[in-house]
Protein backbone atom coordinates (compact mmCIF):
# COMPACT_ATOMS: atom_id res chain seq x y z
CA UNK A 1 0.00 0.00 0.00
CA UNK A 2 1.20 3.45 -0.77
CA UNK A 3 2.17 6.05 1.46
CA UNK A 4 -0.26 8.70 1.93
CA UNK A 5 1.70 11.97 0.87
CA UNK A 6 1.82 14.38 4.55
CA UNK A 7 0.20 17.50 4.08
CA UNK A 8 2.30 20.42 5.66
CA UNK A 9 1.15 23.64 4.90
CA UNK A 10 -0.58 25.28 2.00
CA UNK A 11 2.51 24.32 -0.24
CA UNK A 12 1.85 20.61 0.13
CA UNK A 13 -1.77 21.06 -0.32
CA UNK A 14 -1.58 23.75 -3.68
CA UNK A 15 1.09 20.82 -4.83
CA UNK A 16 -1.34 17.80 -4.76
CA UNK A 17 -4.25 19.91 -6.59
CA UNK A 18 -1.75 21.00 -9.76
CA UNK A 19 -0.61 17.21 -9.61
CA UNK A 20 -3.93 16.16 -10.73
CA UNK A 21 -4.23 16.00 -14.88
CA UNK A 22 -7.80 16.99 -14.95
CA UNK A 23 -10.80 17.88 -12.88
CA UNK A 24 -13.55 15.31 -12.43
CA UNK A 25 -16.57 14.02 -10.21
CA UNK A 26 -17.48 15.57 -6.91
CA UNK A 27 -14.87 18.42 -7.88
CA UNK A 28 -16.19 19.01 -11.43
CA UNK A 29 -19.57 19.85 -10.00
CA UNK A 30 -18.10 22.00 -7.17
CA UNK A 31 -16.12 23.80 -9.74
CA UNK A 32 -19.18 24.35 -12.17
CA UNK A 33 -21.75 25.81 -9.02
CA UNK A 34 -19.12 28.78 -8.01
CA UNK A 35 -19.11 29.24 -12.02
CA UNK A 36 -23.00 29.28 -11.01
CA UNK A 37 -22.98 32.55 -8.92
CA UNK A 38 -20.85 34.27 -11.57
CA UNK A 39 -23.94 33.17 -13.72
CA UNK A 40 -26.10 35.12 -11.31
CA UNK A 41 -24.20 38.03 -11.32
CA UNK A 42 -24.60 38.72 -15.38
CA UNK A 43 -27.81 37.05 -15.22
CA UNK A 44 -28.94 39.97 -12.58
CA UNK A 45 -27.25 42.74 -14.68
CA UNK A 46 -28.64 41.70 -17.94
CA UNK A 47 -32.27 41.43 -16.42
CA UNK A 48 -32.05 44.96 -15.95
CA UNK A 49 -30.24 45.61 -19.50
CA UNK A 50 -33.25 43.72 -21.34
CA UNK A 51 -36.09 45.69 -19.62
CA UNK A 52 -34.23 49.30 -19.78
CA UNK A 53 -37.09 50.83 -22.46
CA UNK A 54 -39.84 48.88 -21.12
CA UNK A 55 -39.10 50.26 -17.43
CA UNK A 56 -38.32 53.80 -18.59
CA UNK A 57 -41.13 54.16 -20.53
CA UNK A 58 -43.30 52.75 -17.63
CA UNK A 59 -41.84 54.69 -14.71
CA UNK A 60 -40.88 57.57 -16.92
CA UNK A 61 -37.43 57.91 -15.97
CA UNK A 62 -35.63 60.15 -16.30
CA UNK A 63 -31.75 60.22 -17.93
CA UNK A 64 -30.17 60.59 -15.10
CA UNK A 65 -32.54 57.86 -12.96
CA UNK A 66 -31.80 55.57 -15.51
CA UNK A 67 -27.79 56.53 -15.22
CA UNK A 68 -28.33 56.09 -11.40
CA UNK A 69 -30.14 52.49 -11.61
CA UNK A 70 -27.84 51.12 -13.80
CA UNK A 71 -24.44 52.66 -12.35
CA UNK A 72 -26.14 51.01 -8.54
CA UNK A 73 -25.28 47.77 -8.44
CA UNK A 74 -21.06 48.14 -9.61
CA UNK A 75 -20.87 51.19 -7.41
CA UNK A 76 -21.95 49.43 -4.40
CA UNK A 77 -19.40 46.63 -5.82
CA UNK A 78 -16.68 49.24 -5.45
CA UNK A 79 -17.62 48.62 -1.61
CA UNK A 80 -18.71 44.83 -1.53
CA UNK A 81 -15.45 43.53 -3.19
CA UNK A 82 -12.70 44.02 -1.05
CA UNK A 83 -15.34 43.54 1.88
CA UNK A 84 -16.32 40.09 0.35
CA UNK A 85 -11.97 39.61 -0.45
CA UNK A 86 -12.10 40.37 3.71
CA UNK A 87 -14.57 37.97 4.99
CA UNK A 88 -13.15 35.22 2.18
CA UNK A 89 -10.17 35.49 4.25
CA UNK A 90 -10.93 35.84 7.78
CA UNK A 91 -14.00 33.29 7.73
CA UNK A 92 -13.82 31.27 4.74
CA UNK A 93 -14.53 31.03 0.61
CA UNK A 94 -17.93 29.33 1.23
CA UNK A 95 -19.69 31.43 3.63
CA UNK A 96 -19.38 35.00 1.98
CA UNK A 97 -20.99 33.09 -1.25
CA UNK A 98 -24.07 31.74 0.67
CA UNK A 99 -24.48 35.06 1.93
CA UNK A 100 -24.46 36.79 -1.61
CA UNK A 101 -27.24 34.76 -2.73
CA UNK A 102 -28.87 35.80 0.08
CA UNK A 103 -28.78 39.37 -1.11
CA UNK A 104 -29.13 38.34 -4.86
CA UNK A 105 -32.81 36.73 -3.77
CA UNK A 106 -34.23 39.75 -1.92
CA UNK A 107 -33.21 42.61 -4.61
CA UNK A 108 -34.70 40.69 -7.16
CA UNK A 109 -37.70 40.54 -5.37
CA UNK A 110 -37.71 44.02 -4.18
CA UNK A 111 -36.74 45.47 -7.75
CA UNK A 112 -39.49 43.02 -9.87
CA UNK A 113 -42.30 43.77 -7.31
CA UNK A 114 -41.43 47.62 -6.74
CA UNK A 115 -44.32 50.92 -7.79
CA UNK A 116 -41.62 53.16 -8.11
CA UNK A 117 -38.03 54.45 -9.09
CA UNK A 118 -37.28 54.30 -5.33
CA UNK A 119 -37.76 51.03 -4.69
CA UNK A 120 -36.44 49.63 -7.63
CA UNK A 121 -33.26 51.38 -6.39
CA UNK A 122 -33.21 49.78 -3.08
CA UNK A 123 -33.41 46.36 -4.81
CA UNK A 124 -30.54 47.04 -7.33
CA UNK A 125 -28.51 47.79 -4.21
CA UNK A 126 -29.32 44.30 -2.51
CA UNK A 127 -27.94 43.09 -5.94
CA UNK A 128 -24.83 45.19 -5.86
CA UNK A 129 -23.84 44.05 -2.60
CA UNK A 130 -24.34 40.76 -3.66
CA UNK A 131 -22.40 40.84 -6.80
CA UNK A 132 -19.60 42.56 -4.76
CA UNK A 133 -19.18 39.70 -2.68
CA UNK A 134 -19.86 36.95 -5.29
CA UNK A 135 -17.53 37.81 -7.84
CA UNK A 136 -14.42 38.64 -5.43
CA UNK A 137 -15.06 35.47 -3.50
CA UNK A 138 -15.42 33.51 -6.87
CA UNK A 139 -12.67 34.21 -8.42
CA UNK A 140 -9.99 33.24 -5.52
CA UNK A 141 -12.19 29.76 -4.73
CA UNK A 142 -12.00 28.99 -8.28
CA UNK A 143 -7.88 29.82 -8.42
CA UNK A 144 -7.24 27.49 -4.98
CA UNK A 145 -9.63 24.67 -6.89
CA UNK A 146 -8.36 24.43 -10.05
CA UNK A 147 -4.45 22.98 -10.81
CA UNK A 148 -1.75 25.15 -12.20
CA UNK A 149 -2.05 23.47 -15.49
CA UNK A 150 -5.67 24.00 -15.99
CA UNK A 151 -5.37 27.92 -14.94
CA UNK A 152 -6.86 29.17 -18.21
CA UNK A 153 -9.86 27.47 -17.46
CA UNK A 154 -10.47 30.40 -15.09
CA UNK A 155 -11.25 32.43 -18.32
CA UNK A 156 -14.38 30.59 -19.03
CA UNK A 157 -16.20 32.50 -16.73
CA UNK A 158 -16.81 35.53 -20.01
CA UNK A 159 -18.65 32.55 -21.40
CA UNK A 160 -20.56 32.47 -18.88
CA UNK A 161 -21.41 35.44 -18.67
CA UNK A 162 -22.65 35.72 -22.16
CA UNK A 163 -24.24 32.74 -21.78
CA UNK A 164 -26.46 34.56 -18.52
CA UNK A 165 -26.55 37.29 -20.21
CA UNK A 166 -28.25 35.39 -23.85
CA UNK A 167 -30.26 33.59 -21.43
CA UNK A 168 -32.01 36.60 -20.10
CA UNK A 169 -32.22 38.26 -23.28
CA UNK A 170 -33.80 34.93 -24.74
CA UNK A 171 -36.23 34.45 -21.29
CA UNK A 172 -37.48 38.42 -22.03
CA UNK A 173 -38.13 37.54 -25.61
CA UNK A 174 -40.57 34.79 -24.37
CA UNK A 175 -42.05 37.32 -21.88
CA UNK A 176 -42.53 39.96 -25.20
CA UNK A 177 -44.66 37.06 -26.65
CA UNK A 178 -46.63 36.09 -23.87
CA UNK A 179 -47.77 39.36 -24.26
CA UNK A 180 -46.97 41.19 -20.96
CA UNK A 181 -46.83 44.43 -22.00
CA UNK A 182 -44.49 47.02 -20.06
CA UNK A 183 -44.17 44.52 -17.11
CA UNK A 184 -41.63 42.19 -19.28
CA UNK A 185 -38.89 43.86 -17.47
CA UNK A 186 -40.50 42.92 -13.68
CA UNK A 187 -40.77 39.13 -15.43
CA UNK A 188 -36.84 39.32 -16.10
CA UNK A 189 -35.80 40.86 -13.23
CA UNK A 190 -37.62 38.53 -10.75
CA UNK A 191 -36.52 35.42 -12.51
CA UNK A 192 -33.09 36.08 -11.27
CA UNK A 193 -34.60 35.40 -7.77
CA UNK A 194 -35.17 31.66 -9.08
CA UNK A 195 -31.86 31.25 -10.09
CA UNK A 196 -30.34 32.51 -7.07
CA UNK A 197 -32.51 30.32 -5.09
CA UNK A 198 -31.32 27.32 -7.01
CA UNK A 199 -27.39 28.43 -6.60
CA UNK A 200 -28.02 28.85 -2.95
CA UNK A 201 -29.76 25.48 -3.28
CA UNK A 202 -26.96 23.62 -4.74
CA UNK A 203 -24.26 25.52 -3.04
CA UNK A 204 -25.14 25.27 0.35
CA UNK A 205 -25.17 21.09 -0.57
CA UNK A 206 -22.56 20.93 -2.28
CA UNK A 207 -19.81 23.31 -1.70
CA UNK A 208 -16.66 22.49 0.47
CA UNK A 209 -14.40 25.07 2.27
CA UNK A 210 -10.95 25.70 -0.13
CA UNK A 211 -8.32 23.10 1.50
CA UNK A 212 -5.87 26.04 0.37
CA UNK A 213 -7.41 28.56 3.03
CA UNK A 214 -7.89 25.61 5.68
CA UNK A 215 -4.12 25.17 5.82
CA UNK A 216 -3.61 28.92 5.70
CA UNK A 217 -5.25 29.17 8.76
CA UNK A 218 -3.10 26.03 10.72
CA UNK A 219 -6.25 23.70 10.05
CA UNK A 220 -4.73 21.00 8.29
CA UNK A 221 -6.63 18.05 9.54
CA UNK A 222 -9.56 19.76 8.09
CA UNK A 223 -7.52 20.56 4.61
CA UNK A 224 -6.73 16.72 4.35
CA UNK A 225 -10.20 16.09 4.69
CA UNK A 226 -11.69 18.40 1.97
CA UNK A 227 -8.72 16.95 -0.25
CA UNK A 228 -10.25 13.70 -0.14
CA UNK A 229 -14.18 15.32 -0.12
CA UNK A 230 -13.56 16.96 -3.54
CA UNK A 231 -10.71 15.20 -5.14
CA UNK A 232 -10.91 12.11 -3.66
CA UNK A 233 -7.01 12.83 -2.26
CA UNK A 234 -5.93 10.82 -0.13
CA UNK A 235 -3.75 12.63 2.38
CA UNK A 236 -2.72 12.86 5.82
CA UNK A 237 -2.09 15.55 8.37
CA UNK A 238 1.74 16.50 9.40
CA UNK A 239 3.45 18.82 11.57
CA UNK A 240 3.34 22.39 10.24
CA UNK A 241 5.67 23.95 8.38
CA UNK A 242 7.52 27.00 8.98
CA UNK A 243 5.50 29.26 6.92
CA UNK A 244 1.90 27.41 8.01
CA UNK A 245 2.59 28.36 11.88
CA UNK A 246 3.92 31.68 10.89
CA UNK A 247 1.02 32.63 9.00
CA UNK A 248 -1.24 30.73 12.11
CA UNK A 249 0.88 33.34 14.49
CA UNK A 250 0.29 36.48 12.61
CA UNK A 251 -2.57 38.77 12.46
CA UNK A 252 -5.43 37.93 9.83
CA UNK A 253 -4.81 40.06 6.60
CA UNK A 254 -7.25 42.67 6.26
CA UNK A 255 -7.77 46.20 5.26
CA UNK A 256 -4.97 47.17 7.07
CA UNK A 257 -2.66 44.86 5.29
CA UNK A 258 -3.90 46.19 1.57
CA UNK A 259 -0.93 47.71 1.54
CA UNK A 260 1.12 44.74 0.78
CA UNK A 261 -0.43 44.37 -2.59
CA UNK A 262 1.29 47.75 -3.73
CA UNK A 263 4.70 46.70 -2.42
CA UNK A 264 7.41 44.60 -3.59
CA UNK A 265 6.98 41.87 -6.29
CA UNK A 266 2.79 42.30 -5.96
CA UNK A 267 3.18 46.07 -7.27
CA UNK A 268 3.56 45.45 -11.07
CA UNK A 269 1.04 42.80 -10.67
CA UNK A 270 -1.41 44.87 -9.15
CA UNK A 271 -1.37 47.71 -11.58
CA UNK A 272 -1.50 45.32 -13.84
CA UNK A 273 -4.70 43.33 -13.15
CA UNK A 274 -6.53 46.03 -12.49
CA UNK A 275 -5.49 47.94 -14.97
CA UNK A 276 -6.92 45.53 -17.19
CA UNK A 277 -9.90 45.09 -14.93
CA UNK A 278 -10.31 49.09 -14.91
CA UNK A 279 -10.05 48.96 -18.66
CA UNK A 280 -12.28 46.29 -19.39
CA UNK A 281 -15.07 46.82 -16.80
CA UNK A 282 -15.54 50.53 -18.60
CA UNK A 283 -15.45 49.27 -22.30
CA UNK A 284 -17.75 46.70 -21.62
CA UNK A 285 -20.50 48.38 -19.35
CA UNK A 286 -20.19 51.63 -21.54
CA UNK A 287 -20.70 49.79 -24.86
CA UNK A 288 -21.56 46.22 -24.54
CA UNK A 289 -24.57 46.96 -22.17
CA UNK A 290 -26.20 48.53 -24.01
CA UNK A 291 -26.26 46.17 -26.98
CA UNK A 292 -29.81 46.29 -26.74
CA UNK A 293 -30.22 50.36 -27.06
CA UNK A 294 -27.59 49.88 -30.24
CA UNK A 295 -29.37 47.19 -32.05
CA UNK A 296 -32.67 49.40 -31.66
CA UNK A 297 -30.63 51.74 -33.60
CA UNK A 298 -29.22 49.38 -36.29
CA UNK A 299 -32.33 47.19 -36.84
CA UNK A 300 -35.12 49.70 -36.02
CA UNK A 301 -37.37 50.80 -33.32
CA UNK A 302 -38.52 47.19 -32.52
CA UNK A 303 -38.14 45.42 -29.05
CA UNK A 304 -37.99 41.66 -31.11
CA UNK A 305 -35.72 42.74 -33.32
CA UNK A 306 -33.18 44.74 -31.06
CA UNK A 307 -33.26 41.99 -28.58
CA UNK A 308 -32.73 38.88 -31.06
CA UNK A 309 -29.85 41.57 -32.12
CA UNK A 310 -28.16 41.49 -28.97
CA UNK A 311 -28.46 38.10 -28.54
CA UNK A 312 -26.47 37.88 -31.74
CA UNK A 313 -24.04 39.93 -30.16
CA UNK A 314 -24.26 37.65 -27.31
CA UNK A 315 -23.18 34.51 -29.40
CA UNK A 316 -20.10 35.91 -30.20
CA UNK A 317 -18.64 36.84 -26.65
CA UNK A 318 -19.70 33.49 -25.56
CA UNK A 319 -17.22 32.09 -28.31
CA UNK A 320 -14.90 34.81 -27.71
CA UNK A 321 -14.92 33.66 -23.89
CA UNK A 322 -14.43 29.96 -25.12
CA UNK A 323 -11.75 30.85 -27.03
CA UNK A 324 -10.21 33.39 -24.22
CA UNK A 325 -9.13 29.89 -22.29
CA UNK A 326 -6.79 29.02 -25.34
CA UNK A 327 -5.71 32.32 -25.76
CA UNK A 328 -4.73 32.77 -22.33
CA UNK A 329 -2.85 29.36 -22.53
CA UNK A 330 -1.04 29.98 -25.67
CA UNK A 331 -0.21 33.58 -25.24
CA UNK A 332 -0.69 34.02 -21.14
CA UNK A 333 -2.95 36.33 -20.34
CA UNK A 334 -1.08 40.12 -20.70
CA UNK A 335 -0.39 39.48 -24.34
CA UNK A 336 -4.01 38.16 -24.90
CA UNK A 337 -5.20 41.21 -23.29
CA UNK A 338 -3.17 43.69 -25.15
CA UNK A 339 -3.95 41.99 -28.25
CA UNK A 340 -7.84 42.26 -27.24
CA UNK A 341 -7.74 45.92 -26.30
CA UNK A 342 -5.93 46.71 -29.96
CA UNK A 343 -9.22 45.16 -31.27
CA UNK A 344 -11.25 46.93 -29.42
CA UNK A 345 -9.43 49.91 -30.14
CA UNK A 346 -9.84 49.42 -33.73
CA UNK A 347 -14.01 48.69 -33.28
CA UNK A 348 -14.31 51.66 -31.58
CA UNK A 349 -12.73 53.92 -33.99
CA UNK A 350 -14.32 52.46 -36.83
CA UNK A 351 -17.79 52.43 -35.25
CA UNK A 352 -17.10 55.83 -34.49
CA UNK A 353 -16.28 56.94 -38.18
CA UNK A 354 -18.91 54.74 -39.67
CA UNK A 355 -21.67 55.05 -37.39
CA UNK A 356 -25.17 55.20 -39.75
CA UNK A 357 -22.51 55.69 -42.70
CA UNK A 358 -22.23 52.10 -44.13
CA UNK A 359 -24.72 49.06 -44.84
CA UNK A 360 -26.26 46.47 -41.88
CA UNK A 361 -24.04 44.74 -42.36
CA UNK A 362 -21.19 46.39 -41.93
CA UNK A 363 -22.54 48.33 -38.99
CA UNK A 364 -23.57 44.80 -37.22
CA UNK A 365 -20.05 43.47 -38.04
CA UNK A 366 -18.46 46.58 -36.15
CA UNK A 367 -19.75 45.73 -32.68
CA UNK A 368 -19.21 42.01 -33.41
CA UNK A 369 -15.51 42.56 -33.35
CA UNK A 370 -16.29 44.97 -30.52
CA UNK A 371 -17.65 41.79 -28.46
CA UNK A 372 -15.19 39.04 -29.87
CA UNK A 373 -12.06 41.04 -28.75
CA UNK A 374 -13.15 42.40 -25.56
CA UNK A 375 -14.58 39.00 -24.68
CA UNK A 376 -11.23 36.59 -26.28
CA UNK A 377 -8.64 39.13 -24.48
CA UNK A 378 -9.25 41.68 -21.62
CA UNK A 379 -12.80 40.56 -20.91
CA UNK A 380 -12.05 37.24 -19.43
CA UNK A 381 -8.49 38.50 -18.36
CA UNK A 382 -9.23 41.27 -15.76
CA UNK A 383 -10.61 38.65 -13.27
CA UNK A 384 -8.39 35.74 -13.93
CA UNK A 385 -5.15 37.65 -13.59
CA UNK A 386 -6.12 38.68 -10.46
CA UNK A 387 -6.88 35.24 -8.79
CA UNK A 388 -3.72 33.49 -10.38
CA UNK A 389 -1.10 36.63 -9.39
CA UNK A 390 -1.12 36.29 -5.35
CA UNK A 391 -0.96 33.80 -3.09
CA UNK A 392 -3.42 32.34 -1.10
CA UNK A 393 -2.97 34.61 2.29
CA UNK A 394 -4.06 37.75 0.27
CA UNK A 395 -5.46 35.90 -2.67
CA UNK A 396 -9.11 37.08 -1.68
CA UNK A 397 -7.88 40.51 -0.83
CA UNK A 398 -6.45 40.90 -4.23
CA UNK A 399 -9.30 39.73 -6.01
CA UNK A 400 -11.35 41.80 -4.38
CA UNK A 401 -9.17 44.99 -4.37
CA UNK A 402 -8.96 44.27 -7.83
CA UNK A 403 -12.40 43.80 -8.51
CA UNK A 404 -13.26 47.23 -6.77
CA UNK A 405 -10.86 48.71 -9.45
CA UNK A 406 -12.65 46.85 -12.28
CA UNK A 407 -16.16 48.75 -10.85
CA UNK A 408 -14.97 52.10 -10.90
CA UNK A 409 -14.90 51.67 -14.45
CA UNK A 410 -18.36 50.02 -14.37
CA UNK A 411 -19.76 53.05 -13.08
CA UNK A 412 -17.69 54.98 -15.25
CA UNK A 413 -19.27 53.50 -17.92
CA UNK A 414 -22.82 52.86 -16.81
CA UNK A 415 -23.36 56.43 -15.64
CA UNK A 416 -21.10 58.49 -18.37
CA UNK A 417 -22.28 56.66 -21.14
CA UNK A 418 -25.77 58.04 -21.42
CA UNK A 419 -24.73 61.52 -20.65
CA UNK A 420 -22.42 61.37 -23.88
CA UNK A 421 -24.44 59.63 -25.82
CA UNK A 422 -27.22 62.42 -25.21
CA UNK A 423 -24.55 65.30 -25.53
CA UNK A 424 -22.28 64.02 -28.23
CA UNK A 425 -24.30 61.11 -30.05
CA UNK A 426 -23.30 57.65 -30.16
CA UNK A 427 -20.73 58.15 -33.09
CA UNK A 428 -18.42 60.69 -31.40
CA UNK A 429 -18.83 58.59 -28.16
CA UNK A 430 -17.79 55.70 -29.39
CA UNK A 431 -14.68 57.84 -30.62
CA UNK A 432 -14.31 59.68 -26.84
CA UNK A 433 -14.31 55.65 -25.41
CA UNK A 434 -11.59 54.63 -27.82
CA UNK A 435 -9.16 56.34 -25.61
CA UNK A 436 -10.12 53.30 -22.61
CA UNK A 437 -8.35 50.03 -24.75
CA UNK A 438 -6.11 52.52 -26.18
CA UNK A 439 -4.82 53.15 -22.11
CA UNK A 440 -5.05 49.40 -21.34
CA UNK A 441 -2.77 48.01 -24.24
CA UNK A 442 -0.30 50.18 -23.71
CA UNK A 443 -0.63 49.51 -20.00
CA UNK A 444 0.00 45.44 -21.07
CA UNK A 445 2.92 45.80 -23.17
CA UNK A 446 4.66 48.05 -20.24
CA UNK A 447 4.57 45.38 -17.59
CA UNK A 448 5.59 42.09 -18.39
CA UNK A 449 4.09 40.13 -15.43
CA UNK A 450 2.00 36.95 -16.25
CA UNK A 451 0.93 34.22 -14.06
CA UNK A 452 -0.04 31.83 -17.03
CA UNK A 453 4.53 32.06 -17.54
CA UNK A 454 5.77 31.87 -13.63
CA UNK A 455 5.63 29.71 -10.85
CA UNK A 456 2.36 29.54 -8.58
CA UNK A 457 2.65 32.86 -6.05
CA UNK A 458 2.24 29.78 -3.51
CA UNK A 459 5.22 27.33 -4.39
CA UNK A 460 7.33 30.41 -5.04
CA UNK A 461 6.86 31.77 -1.71
CA UNK A 462 7.10 28.36 0.13
CA UNK A 463 10.64 28.50 -2.05
CA UNK A 464 10.94 31.70 -0.57
CA UNK A 465 10.56 31.03 3.04
CA UNK A 466 12.70 27.41 3.25
CA UNK A 467 15.66 29.23 1.59
CA UNK A 468 15.18 31.79 4.41
CA UNK A 469 15.31 28.87 6.77
CA UNK A 470 18.32 27.10 5.21
CA UNK A 471 20.63 30.47 5.46
CA UNK A 472 19.55 31.31 8.64
CA UNK A 473 20.51 27.39 9.73
CA UNK A 474 23.83 27.74 7.88
CA UNK A 475 24.17 31.30 9.78
CA UNK A 476 24.00 29.70 13.06
CA UNK A 477 26.27 26.76 12.50
CA UNK A 478 28.72 29.22 11.14
CA UNK A 479 27.75 31.30 14.14
CA UNK A 480 28.79 28.56 16.36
Amino acid sequence: MAQRPSVKGVADVVALIDGLGKITGRAQVIWFLVFGGLFLDAYSNAALSAGLGPMTSQMELTTTQVSILTATAPALAIIFNPVGGWLATRIGRVPPLLIAKVFAIAGALLAAFADDFTVVWLGRVLVGIAYGIDFAVAMALLAEYTPAKLGGRLNLWQAVWYVATTSNLALALFFFNMDVGADIWRWSVGSAAVVAVALLAGQWLMLKESPTWLASKGRLDDAVLNLDRIYGIKAVAGQPDEATRAATAAPAVGFRQAGLLFKGEYLPRTILSSAISLGQSMQYFAVGWYLPLISLTIFGESFEKATIGSMVFNAFGIAGGLLSAYFGRRLGLRLSSAAGFGGVFVALIAMGLTFEKVPTAVAFFLPVLFILCHSAGPGANGKSIAALSYSSDVRALGTGVTGMVGSFGSVAGLYLFPQIKDSLGLADTFLVLAVVPLLGLITCLAIKWDPMKAPSPDEAAALRTAEADERESAESTTAR
